[in-house]
């Protein structure tokens, strides 16, 4: 049985029996594996335990049914809570206030069945692996994703020397013409290991990618905090503007989708972070989100827009002896604002999210933005629209790792983030002048 329709299962169940004991060894019985194995098999999966997960359902369920109109006392008794006061106590260390302060702030509340990550077993694995010519049982490892919260589900890591990959059609058709033109312009890119049957590609009942994983590695965390700090701060800004010099020699053959930052912030981002500031006491005084649609918004339509990465977070970035080897991972290209990059790069290495990151980023902030203005020349406009590009990109991520349950700490990482960075706002502009 593939882990997704394991999981799906248990999610059903539990789904279908909140009102009673669940434990974690009917689950794990259900599914034929030990409890020590479904433990770890579902937090991958869900991003949670299950005791907490759960939790959240029970609170999801009886606060929906509260605001339908039915008594508290005895919707909290149902699901589980000895108390009124134990269901308060649970529902605001997980959602961040009372519950009567979230129903004013979202009206309603409709639980929402959370996705499942798409998961093999490794036998599945081996079986796909088949259709390519290398050599059998070679190890196989999971590739986490984020901050290495949870596993990606979909990338692993085959010996040294490959990567395979499941995707959807349309993006590994972009990943693969982005992939070879960058190979066309001299760029070092991943290409695809040609299949038994000499196919780039494994179209079955998923598509899969195998390719071979470029020279080089991701900085390590002593690497981009050490004393190099700013050096290798310029090594991602230099690298990075040479990237998109030679994405914008291509971006017509890729015909890429186009997207407006700017209105996806105002209009769907910034309105749930306005909602979360409430709900979780950010701090965030009206006067942030009104200059920032005021100011970003004179800036937008000046800024320079091209085929961009999107995802240059520092583990898609790999470096060979102190310098940039390539990037990976360019499913989620698209023309956008080509600051968008160096500051997702920077808020990449922000999320990693310790007291010394803290301490140290907004110097490595200025030599990222220094090496792209040295090798790309930043424009006057491109300077002033820094800082709320970096909003931006906060605003986004704390806006989608919200809406997925399994992302609720991710959520929680970039919220803090993003009080950071309005605190340190001034420091931020005064980085060019």
């Amino acid at each position: 049985m593939q882990y997704p329709g394991l999981i799906k299962s248990a999610l059903d169940y539990i789904e279908q029996n909140l009102k009673t004991n669940i434990t974690a060894e009917e689950l794990a019985k259900m599914s034929n594996y030990s409890t020590y194995h479904f433990y770890r098999l579902f937090s991958s999966a869900m991003g949670f335990s299950i005791a907490s997960y759960i939790l959240k359902r029970r609170l999801d369920h009886a606060l929906a049914e509260i605001a339908s109109g039915r008594k508290a006392i005895d919707v909290v008794l149902e699901y589980g809570f000895n108390t009124y006061a134990g269901f308060y106590k649970a529902f605001v260390k997980m959602y961040g206030c009372s519950p009567k302060k979230y129903l004013r702030i979202y009206q309603e509340h409709k639980p929402r069945k959370p996705e499942v990550v798409n998961m093999y077993t490794e036998k599945e694995l081996r079986k796909v692996l088949d259709n390519w010519n290398i050599e059998r049982g070679l190890p196989i490892s999971d590739i986490y994703i984020m901050d290495g919260a949870k596993v990606s589900g979909n990338v692993w890591s085959v010996g040294n020397e490959y990567i395979l990959k499941s995707s959807s059609r349309d993006k590994l058709m972009k990943n693969l013409k982005i992939a070879k033109a960058l190979h066309h312009q001299g760029f070092v890119s991943s290409l695809p290991v040609l299949t038994k049957t000499g196919s780039e590609y494994l179209d079955d009942k998923e598509i899969f990618i195998l390719i071979r994983g470029l020279n080089g590695k991701p900085l390590s965390k002593s690497d981009i905090l050490g004393n190099n700090r700013v050096k290798f701060g310029e090594h991602y800004g230099r690298s990075i503007a040479r990237l998109h010099k030679a994405l914008k020699a291509i971006q017509k053959d890729i015909l890429p989708d186009e997207v407006n930052l700017y209105k996806n912030v105002a209009e769907w981002a910034l309105p749930s972070v306005k909602r979360q500031n409430i709900q979780w006491n950010m701090g965030l005084n009206d006067s942030f989100f009104n200059d920032f649609i005021e100011h970003f918004g004179m800036l937008y339509d000046k800024l320079p827009k091209q085929l961009i990465h999107r995802d240059p977070n520092p583990s898609n970035i790999l470096f060979d002896n102190g310098i940039v080897s390539g990037f990976i991972d360019f499913d989620l290209s698209e023309i956008n604002i080509r600051l968008w990059d160096v500051c997702y790069c920077a808020t990449g290495i922000l999320s990693e999210g310790s007291d010394e990151t803290y301490e140290k980023w907004l110097e490595i902030l200025s030599g990222i933005l220094n090496g792209y203005d040295l090798e790309g020349g930043l424009t006057q406009e491109e300077k002033q629209a820094v800082y709320y590009v970096i909003c931006s990109i906060q605003m986004i991520c704390i806006a989608f790792f919200e809406s997925h349950d399994t992302y609720k700490e991710l959520a929680k990482t970039n919220r803090q983030m993003l009080q950071f960075i309005v605190k340190n706002k001034e420091k931020i502009k005064h980085i060019f002048k």
